[in-house]
């Protein structure tokens, strides 16, 4: 089982590399993975990738893949090539999509011997409220039930798991079993702000919830201390395993 240090995320949500280098070198002790997003990867390219590889960390590149089967199974091999230790794609993007990705990290994995990344399903992002999904998106379900269907079909399609808020959780779980991971963002302890998140739990519930990683950017990076916010964020975690 994964300890609480593993499972815990950090999204490098920075423009430069040097900021990126920098909270990777104090953090990289206390935390599992570190997330490179659109942000600093439009920024930076892939040489950021590489760099926290090389400086130790492992990476979840959050670039969220959405395209046609074939456009989406070509970045795939691409991003599989950079020894990320797992990326993700919408769930939205359907089935045929989601098989090509996973085919493709497959597929790469085994030509270039490098170790096989998980591919992970963007379900409902956790910026998006009840009335979002149903007036401005014209979907006319609950968000659990619309995330499971997602979850669901990712399974479905060979993906290793789904992004999804900590309140769909339980739900997720019911559906996919126990093997399927689980990432959360929307990760907020008690003392820091939800900020734009509108679905949120904080560590401790999240890790009892079930998740298998959780994402935490600003109540650790926009911290005056980053490294005492990580161990705080973790000793919260390690109660709720």
């Amino acid at each position: 089982m994964l300890t609480a240090k593993e499972r815990l995320i950090v999204a490098l949500d920075v423009d430069t590399m040097y900021e990126a280098e920098t909270l990777v070198s104090r953090l990289q002790d206390y935390v599992g993975v570190f997330k490179v997003g659109m942000q600093l990867f439009n920024s930076e390219g892939p040489d950021v990738v590489k760099r926290i590889n090389n400086l130790g960390g492992k990476v979840f590149l959050d670039l969220k893949l959405h395209d046609i089967p074939n456009t989406v199974g070509q970045a795939a091999a691409v991003l599989t090539r950079y020894r990320v230790l797992m990326y993700n794609v919408h769930t939205a993007g359907g089935s045929e999509m989601m098989k090509a990705a996973a085919a493709a990290a497959a597929k790469e994995s085994l030509a270039s011997g490098i170790p096989r990344p998980l591919v992970i399903g963007v379900t409902v992002l956790t910026s998006i409220n009840q009335v979002i999904l149903e007036k401005e998106m014209g979907i006319p379900v609950s968000i659990e039930e619309q995330v499971v269907r997602w979850a669901k079909l990712a399974k479905e399609s060979d993906l290793n798991g789904v992004v999804a808020s900590p309140k769909e959780i339980e739900a997720i779980r019911a559906g996919c079993g126990q093997d399927f991971i689980i990432v959360t963002p929307g990760v907020r302890p008690i003392w820091a702000a939800a900020n734009d998140q509108k679905r949120v739990m904080t560590p401790k519930e999240a890790v009892e919830a079930g998740a298998s990683y959780l994402v935490v950017g600003r109540p650790i990076t926009g911290q005056a201390d980053p490294v005492e916010a990580a161990k705080r964020i973790v000793d919260e975690m390690e109660e709720g395993l």
